[in-house]
């Protein structure tokens, strides 16, 4: 068994992807590919994790034959993830993901729901697995958070976060997530209800997280569209990531900036991500994506209506076809100020 354990900080995820996956064709496929090559997004040796981070091991070459055949017929993959399209990006990872465990012959239960003697919900399982020793309970999540902390945290004594980490829609920050699954979800075994529902005990609780982080970009970029990400702020913050919160040094990462930034970012083409579409690097037909300037109108106007921000693909033309050497959000321009209001108040709530 291999440990799959990339380390992106020498070259970008996209970078990777291509020259490894980059041949497969359905979307379903290759967004299962990077969910099981993907690096670890949190540090699994960090001791502010408590020894709850998961990583998932692979045979490669076992697992690239299997992937390559799956997207030459991917119609039971199609199949397994339903006819009714899937609309959270959570859920659809996850079916992804159940769907290899259950090629693998090691899937006992994906969303398994657990009630107590008054038939009252106490909590669900995202996926339990039979290990060598007994079952393994492995909660699941696939993250994306925008690094709201530059400028702070500089102080004597006074570190990065995980509320340095900020959704894209102020819903959630990672530290305030990481502080759910660790001392909540993960806990799940061990409520008594869940004797009734598994004839062997729970031997191990883990948590599995993907995603990708985004650093701030100002516009400042020099160079290529493949650059766009590494602007001066980006890298500095990239210097320092592992001191920040627990995060793996080698974890996929863009940048972000604010729809008036977003002008002056370099792209020989430029694609909206749809939500669905969040997980793997893009390879699209080139009619599909967009030039710059007629990009950053489309996402002026769209902010007119909707403060969510905009997941946006820096592409490379390659014949017909056109594949993302970065990433980021688009935000709109007083995102930043709400941002660091949410990130105070998840704080203040964790006293």
């Amino acid at each position: 068994m291999t440990i799959i354990f990339h380390d992106n900080s020498r070259e970008p995820t996209q970078t990777y992807f291509h020259e490894n996956w980059g041949y497969l064709s359905d979307p379903h496929v290759r967004a299962l590919a990077w969910l099981l090559d993907a690096p670890n997004l949190l540090n699994p040796l960090s001791l502010r994790w408590e020894g709850k981070i998961a990583t998932l091991m692979i045979d490669v070459p076992v697992t690239k034959r299997w992937l390559e055949g799956l997207d030459r017929n991917p119609l039971m993959l199609q199949k397994y993830l339903g006819e009714v399209p899937i609309t959270r990006l959570g859920r659809y990872a996850e079916k992804l993901l159940a769907f290899y465990f259950e090629s693998q012959g090691v899937l006992l239960h994906h969303g398994l729901q657990i009630n107590n003697t008054d038939h009252q919900t106490v909590g669900e399982f995202d996926f339990l697995l039979r290990g060598d020793e007994g079952v393994v309970h492995w909660e699941f999540a696939t993250k994306f958070y925008l690094f709201e902390g530059e400028g702070e945290g500089e102080g004597e004594g006074d570190q990065h976060s995980g509320e340095d980490f900020v959704g894209p829609n102020l819903a959630d920050t990672l530290g305030a997530k990481m502080q759910k699954i660790l001392h909540r979800q993960l806990a799940l075994g061990q409520h008594p209800a869940v004797s009734s529902y598994l004839d062997q005990p729970i031997v191990e609780a883990k948590a599995l997280i993907r995603g990708w982080l985004f650093y701030r970009n100002d516009g400042d970029v020099e160079g290529s569209s493949a650059l766009a990400p590494q602007s001066k702020n980006v890298l500095e913050a990239d210097a320092n990531r592992d001191e920040i919160s627990g995060i793996f040094s080698g974890h996929c990462f863009g940048f972000w900036c604010t729809a008036d930034e977003f002008r002056n970012i370099g792209a020989e083409r430029v694609l909206v991500l749809p939500r669905l579409a969040w997980l793997a690097p893009a390879q699209v037909a080139i009619e599909q994506t967009f030039e710059l300037p007629a990009m950053a109108i489309l996402i002026q106007d769209h902010f007119k209506s909707d403060q969510m921000p905009l997941l946006v693909a820096l592409m490379r033309c390659d014949g017909d076809n056109a594949i993302e050497v970065s990433r980021g959000f688009v935000v709109p321009n007083d995102w930043r100020e709400r941002a660091g209001e949410r990130r105070q108040r998840s704080v203040l709530a964790r006293g």
